[in-house]
């Protein structure tokens, strides 16, 4: 048997269909994760790695492409689901940011595989177009929405503010936050400041609230920043 031939793998009993199914999200999942070039990735790995032939995911996915956006929805799900958890029963605008922000960076570096799959890039977009990534779009608005609301609530008021204004101070969050984590993850055994340290000092640069709020925050909601 070569290389690119399929080990034999057991026929799922009828009405099983959907084993195999979550099998082959679960391989190309793990295979995005950890190939050098994701964007190398085929149906034949995929197939190989389950032990299927390849015509045997056409029953479950039409293409490469449905399989990979099908991979990024549960991704950003999962990211989703850690930001909004650290944000329920938040005490206000700013713990609400704080839990948010948080989470984000922890799941990036607790996941950097999955969160190079994500925001990593690299894919062709006639594999992955850009509205595959419309839930990351969601969760950047929930970042620009939770600083506006943090930045309006300061003690020596920030009103004055418009929709342009308050994205673009949520965009250059977000894009310190994923620097943080991308660099973090990519130059880990370099003598880092504490992550805690690292992620209290940004929310306090785009806030403007004292770092020590911050981490007081990050501390009642028991979850480390």
């Amino acid at each position: 048997m070569s290389s690119e031939e399929a080990a034999p793998r057991r026929r799922n009993p009828r009405g099983q269909g959907q084993a195999l199914r979550a099998e082959l999200v679960e391989a190309a999942a793990r295979l995005l994760a950890t190939l050098e070039r994701p964007e190398t990735l085929t149906l034949r790995q995929v197939a190989r790695e389950v032990g299927v032939a390849p015509a045997s995911i056409y029953g479950h996915f039409p293409d490469l492409g449905a399989l990979v956006q099908h991979v990024l929805r549960l991704r950003y799900d999962e990211l989703a689901a850690a930001m909004r958890a650290a944000a329920d029963g938040a005490d206000g605008p700013l713990a609400e940011l704080v839990g948010r922000c948080a989470a984000y960076v922890h799941w990036g570096v607790g996941h950097p595989g999955e969160y190079r799959t994500l925001f990593g890039g690299g894919m062709p977009a006639e594999l992955v177009p850009t509205n595959a990534h419309g839930a990351g779009e969601e969760l950047l608005g929930s970042v620009v929405a939770a600083l506006a609301g943090a930045r309006r609530n300061r003690p020596e008021g920030g009103g004055g503010r418009g929709p342009e204004q308050d994205w673009q101070a949520g965009l250059l969050l977000w894009t310190a936050l994923h620097g943080l984590v991308a660099l973090y993850n990519a130059h880990g055994n370099m003598p880092w400041p504490d992550l805690a340290d690292l992620v209290a000092r940004t929310l306090a640069l785009h806030t403007g609230r004292p770092i020590d709020e911050i981490a007081e925050l990050a501390r009642a909601a028991g979850r480390p920043v």
